[in-house]
């Protein structure tokens, strides 16, 4: 079979990519503003694709999956409505295709997703359950974002975001999950949520496709959850467990109970947190404590979470997938504990649509009071004035161009540069490092 995906180059679609040809299927693409990760995995498994949705470039496939970024106006889109190709969904692909004989693993969250998910593969894959997965990110244990096996276990990254033009429910509600990881719920995606509770009622209507014999690992004291379960329960629940992250020479480490203890070299408490969250859920399928800590303290990390790109003797440079506040204070705050006083400049680009929408605009703020220095991509088109965001108090400098950011950190010499963002910033690396 023939499938062109429209959207190839989304972290999402690209992984698709990877398990449909996998499946034997001979797969195509098209996309705009292709850049890595994807773009190189998509180039290692010799997946063509076509740059820009031009009518001329649609083949005569079997069917066409398309990407939540396309809508009604598309060229591609109206062709294959006009002509009635046969389309579906990439998430619906996937449920009627894949997941449907599986145990699926499912790990939702504002953030977090992809480095638990990638956590919880690594754990079940030392553990010798060969587990598939889907992961929104290129896993360095793995070196792909998403793999095909044998098992009947399923790792998935569960996105709240709409799973097409034609479809407006949530990616994860197609998922049907046994084993169900919340992270954490907060605002986010205002393009398409007009509030906490548009999104609440999301995932309940995934809670509701959780068996009865599943289960639901979630974080403690969290509101906004617990408010999501006040509306309906049918799965028992497990709350990760209180413990306390120390500092070590090459990272941090935590107790999972009396017995059992990870060390590695990750920062942060988010990042505790959600090495928690992938225990459990790995215990879940009956991988014992001991050997999912032993996991763990193996894992390698997820390409762009703080991902060191560069580094020379008085500098270091790192690549971070931050698109949302929280996300943001808890990638510094963790570089803090590691990097003491020394210099962090945060180099950020508010590229998603509720970043740019102002929908954050005081929780960024304060945010980005864990960098020492900020240089800001001031955003085009917005109806709120960023400039007035920050008071004299924050050393915030807000810049028109990526040229003028790569001018400013020209002129620094030492310390911790943190490049921020969910996009290709303008190829700002590839501008960065000759200056360095």
């Amino acid at each position: 079979m023939h499938i062109h995906i429209l959207g190839i180059a989304g972290t999402f679609m690209g992984s698709l990519a990877l398990i449909a040809k996998q499946l034997g299927h001979t797969v195509t693409g098209m996309d705009e503003g292709v850049y890595p990760p994807m773009s190189i995995q998509l180039d290692e498994q010799d997946i063509n694709y076509t740059e820009g949705y031009k009518v001329q470039d649609l083949p005569k496939a079997d069917v066409f999956i398309v990407g939540n970024a396309l809508s009604r106006g598309n060229a591609c889109v109206e062709e294959i409505l006009t002509k009635q190709y046969s389309y579906t969904s990439g998430a619906q692909w996937l449920s009627e295709n894949i997941l449907r004989d599986k145990w699926v693993l499912a790990v939702s969250g504002t953030h977090g997703k992809t480095t638990t998910a990638s956590m919880l593969t690594w754990i079940l894959e030392y553990a010798g359950y060969n587990p598939s997965f889907l992961i929104g990110g290129v896993v360095e244990n793995f070196g792909v974002s998403s793999c095909l096996s044998d098992s009947n276990f399923f790792v998935i990254e569960a996105d709240e975001y709409d799973t097409a033009f034609f479809d407006k429910r949530s990616k994860f509600v197609h998922y049907h999950p046994k084993t169900l990881v919340i992270n954490n719920l907060e605002f986010d995606h205002a393009d398409i949520f007009d509030s906490l509770a548009d999104i609440q009622k999301q995932f309940h209507h995934l809670i509701r496709t959780v068996p009865s014999d599943g289960l639901i690992i979630h974080p403690q004291d969290n509101a906004n959850i617990t408010q999501v379960f006040a509306q309906g329960l049918w799965s028992p629940t497990k709350e990760l467990p209180s413990t306390t992250l120390s500092m070590t020479e090459s990272g941090t480490a935590f107790n999972v109970d009396e017995m059992n203890k990870v060390s590695w070299n990750l920062l942060g408490e988010h990042n505790m947190e959600n090495g928690l969250c992938a225990i459990y859920a790995a215990h879940h399928l009956g991988v014992p404590f001991n050997v999912a800590c032993e996991a763990l303290s193996t894992f390698k990390g997820v390409k762009r979470r703080l991902e060191v790109r560069h580094q020379t003797n008085s500098i270091t440079l790192y690549d971070d997938f931050a698109h949302h506040p929280t996300a943001i204070k808890t990638t510094l705050s963790g570089l803090r504990a590691k990097v003491g006083n020394e210099n962090i400049v945060a180099i950020l680009e508010l590229r998603s649509n509720t970043m740019k929408s102002g929908a954050h605009q005081q929780t960024l703020v304060d945010a980005l009071k864990g960098a020492d220095q900020v240089l800001l991509l001031r955003p085009k088109n917005i109806d709120w004035n960023i400039d007035a965001l920050f008071d004299s108090t924050q050393s915030v400098t807000l810049f028109d161009s990526v040229d003028g950011i790569i001018n400013q950190i020209s002129q620094i010499d030492q310390g911790h540069l943190v490049v921020m963002s969910n996009g290709s910033f303008d190829d700002i690396f590839n501008k960065i490092i000759p200056t360095l």
